[in-house]
């Protein structure tokens, strides 16, 4: 996921302006329907998005089900909204922050800011994206294609950053950058499950200290004088 992905929902609506000319002559309605998503994604983080559905969700809200269709036609459409929403809160807390920095200082950023998002308890079940791609792994639709979508781009974040350091000089030119983003996206999740499943809190250090020790040893030494 990079930080251009921040403006793919206004992309959206610039391609058929037609299509959401309501919504934007509609301000309040634009507020509600971000608030229903703020709730929504954190009830999918817990309990999954197979089991957030229209009618669980206005339940929750206290609102009718007729009210939740105005914003989402379908239990599909629905669940690639929250998806949508939980990449806009992931690209917020953790990649644009880090691309402040270049090379091997946004790789480590990058990392730093992921463990910090799942230790922090930003979605109240752990990550979003470590759970939903376990969930949507072997089902086939519109749902899965934009969490594969998704991944894709975080793991090639990861990879590029490993490349500009390469290119820098900071990282070994030997070095395998895209199994260095899947080796730094395992621990990641790894640690996720086990935070969740054992609620082990100190994992996330565990799990830090596993990725510094990864990239230091495709980290360039630097001479000594």
């Amino acid at each position: 996921m990079t930080a251009r992905m921040t403006s793919r929902r206004h992309a959206k609506t610039n391609e058929n302006p037609a299509a959401d000319h309501g919504r934007m002559q509609r301000p309040r309605g634009l507020r509600t329907r971000r608030a229903i998503l703020r709730k929504a994604v954190n009830i999918a983080s817990v309990e999954g998005l197979e089991g957030l559905t229209i009618g669980r969700l206005a339940a929750v809200l206290r609102i009718s089900k007729s009210g939740l269709f105005a914003h989402f036609g379908s239990k599909e459409d629905l669940q690639c909204a929250v998806v949508d929403e939980a990449r806009e809160i992931f690209v917020e807390r953790v990649v644009r922050p880090a691309y402040q920095f270049q090379g091997l200082q946004r790789l480590r950023a990058l990392c730093e800011n992921w463990l910090a998002y799942g230790e922090q308890g930003v979605f109240p079940g752990g990550c979003f994206f470590s759970a939903a791609s376990l969930e949507f792994d072997d089902r086939p639709g519109r749902v899965r294609e934009e969490i594969v979508g998704l991944m894709r781009k975080w793991l090639g974040s990861l990879e590029q950053a490993a490349r500009d350091a390469q290119s820098a000089g900071e990282i070994m030119k030997a070095a395998d950058a895209s199994q260095l983003a899947f080796e730094i996206q395992a621990i990641a999740m790894g640690a996720n499950w086990s935070s969740r499943l054992f609620r082990d809190a100190s994992i996330f250090r565990s799990a830090r200290g596993a990725i510094l020790r990864r990239i230091e040893q495709v980290t360039e030494a630097t001479p000594t004088r």
